[in-house]
């Protein structure tokens, strides 16, 4: 259904008409008498937006037409096109903050307003300003049109009835509300205890119990990794480590420990490139054992780190 009577010449009669240069005056005194009591209250931006039916029409429509222009949209439940337009309406109804409110009417549950309004079918879409109903358009419509004709209903409603619009009320800042617990946070939690008090052990046992339950969870696949790399490497003597490793580049156990002291202390990328030599130099069991490792150590630095990935490269590089 194409849209028409994009336009504000036609002017519908209500029971409650008044007539236009009461209507301004009665808002320029409301206005006067919020000014003097310290201004209007502002109104949340959800109340820009709101269903209406026939037993509620008078008090939440008409009334609020003597104050912002309020815009009527018939529509249904059983038409996606009507469901479109009232989305399309309340975005700019947040958007205009104020210069116009929004009525949504469910047509099947509204059959006298359709008939008071001569609504064809839905979607609809009326205007009610100072107790006057000027039809806007039926169907839906691109939204420059949407908002060109808003802009226009606007500006009458200001010049002809002395309606300047409502205030909104700034939206309060967000609270950082807490997380929901997961079902492994205390477990996960106790495991971090354990490993800021260097007892791995207890870690790994606390890691071990979230991947029994859960062994894709990855904060407990990472912690487990770095729980036992640390309790490997506190048993490590560091110099005799370095020693043997450098007098022995093919002995997969020591460039493992020697690769596991440089990851401890921070030495990421000599740490991978050591065991990358290594794969490259060994074959079998020995190169199997060194790649395995080298993986669990991926682990521990984490997937995102670019380190990891370049390493992974090298490390595809030497195996095929």
């Amino acid at each position: 259904m194409q849209p028409r009577n994009m336009s504000m010449s036609g002017v519908v009669d209500l029971a409650a008409v008044k007539a236009a240069n009461e209507a301004k005056q009665k808002a320029e005194q409301a206005r006067a008498e919020a000014a003097r009591q310290g201004g209007a209250p502002a109104v949340p931006a959800d109340n820009l937006v709101f269903d209406v039916d026939e037993a509620g029409f008078e008090t939440s429509v008409l009334q609020l037409a003597s104050e912002v222009p309020v815009v009527v949209a018939f529509w249904s439940r059983r038409s996606a096109q009507s469901e479109q337009l009232v989305q399309q309406l309340a975005g700019l109804a947040a958007e205009y903050r104020g210069r116009f409110v929004l009525a949504k009417v469910e047509g099947e549950s509204a059959p006298m307003l359709l008939q008071q309004f001569a609504v064809q079918g839905v979607p609809a879409v009326f205007a009610v300003v100072a107790g006057q109903a000027l039809p806007l358009f039926q169907g839906v419509a691109p939204e420059e049109q949407v908002r060109a004709t808003l802009d226009q209903l606007i500006q009458v409603g200001e010049e002809r009835f002395g309606l300047t619009g409502i205030q909104v009320a700034d939206a309060p800042a967000p609270v950082d509300a807490p997380a929901p617990a997961g079902p492994y946070d205390a477990l996960l939690d106790a495991a971090m205890d354990a490993l800021n008090a260097n007892d791995f052990a207890g870690a790994v046992r606390a890691y071990q119990n979230v991947l029994a339950d859960d062994p894709a969870n990855p904060d407990a696949k990472a912690g487990l990794a770095q729980a036992e790399l640390l309790g490997r490497v506190t048993q490590l003597d560091p110099q005799q480590t370095r020693k043997d490793a450098a007098e022995r580049p093919a002995d997969v156990p020591a460039q493992i420990a020697a690769a596991e002291l440089d990851l401890a202390g921070g030495h990421i990328e000599d740490a991978f490139g050591r065991l990358v030599d290594t794969v490259r130099v060994t074959a079998g069991d020995d190169r199997d054992a060194a790649r395995v490792r080298l993986l669990e150590l991926f682990e521990v630095v984490g997937a995102d780190d670019p380190r990891v990935g370049k390493a992974r490269t090298a490390l595809a590089r030497v195996l095929f």
